[in-house]
């Protein structure tokens, strides 16, 4: 999509994107794997990073082997990650806010287009009272295809009605970059635990290093 292409709609990646909850379930995958006296491997942890749900249980069998207590390790990573949401609200990343804030200035309707589960998505964005601000929710549990593939994001726009050549994705993983691109969108990475490769880069209209930074951009089209 060419630089000047006016933008009717901006999609949020969610995890590592809009909340810094990627360190927090690798913080809780570590101690559910500790109890139950394995290690947890990071470099295992950021292949699975912007994946669904189903991807990353295969890389947890490919890595761990076929004695792996995949759903018992899973659900107690699900219970670390919950008691601190429950108790905190999810953690907010710097700009979030005000970039949401001047998108609805502008009148940009915006979607949440996001590889976790729809009842982790609604979950986190209730715990800090922003659902009402998103028109609609693109999960990936709903598509047969996950990022990289381009599902979820064409999910979201056919959604909000607006032709994915208009819309803008921000993301924070090479996979959701990569989805965004093959989806004929414009992508904007905002780098989380892992910056991108240069072949990833290249496929996004820039690379910025937080949300005010989005905002800024956007407010210089």
């Amino acid at each position: 999509m060419g630089e000047q292409t006016t933008i009717a709609a901006v999609l949020f990646d969610m995890d590592g994107l809009m909340f810094d909850t990627e360190r927090l379930i690798l913080r809780s995958w570590q101690r559910a794997l500790a109890d139950f006296g394995y290690e947890a491997s990071e470099e295992v942890f950021m292949r699975s990073v912007g994946r669904t749900v189903a991807a990353t249980n295969q890389i947890l069998r490919a890595a761990y082997g076929p004695d792996f207590p995949l759903e018992t390790t899973n659900s107690r990573t699900g219970d670390y990650v919950w008691q601190e949401v429950d108790a905190n609200g999810a953690p907010l990343k710097p700009g979030l806010l005000a970039l949401l804030d001047f998108l609805e200035m502008r009148g940009l309707p915006k979607a949440v287009a996001s590889s976790s589960e729809r009842a982790s998505i609604e979950r986190l964005l209730r715990s800090v009272a922003i659902q009402p601000r998103f028109a609609v929710i693109a999960a990936g549990d709903e598509v047969v295809q996950g990022k990289p593939a381009p599902d979820i994001f064409l999910l979201a726009a056919s959604r909000l009605g607006v032709d994915p050549a208009r819309c803008l994705v921000l993301e924070d993983s090479e996979a959701g970059a990569c989805a965004a691109h093959a989806a004929g969108m414009t992508a904007i990475i905002v780098p989380d635990l892992k910056p991108p490769s240069g072949e990833v880069a290249r496929l996004a209209a820039a690379v910025l290093p937080d949300l005010h930074a989005v905002r800024a951009w956007l407010a210089g089209r």
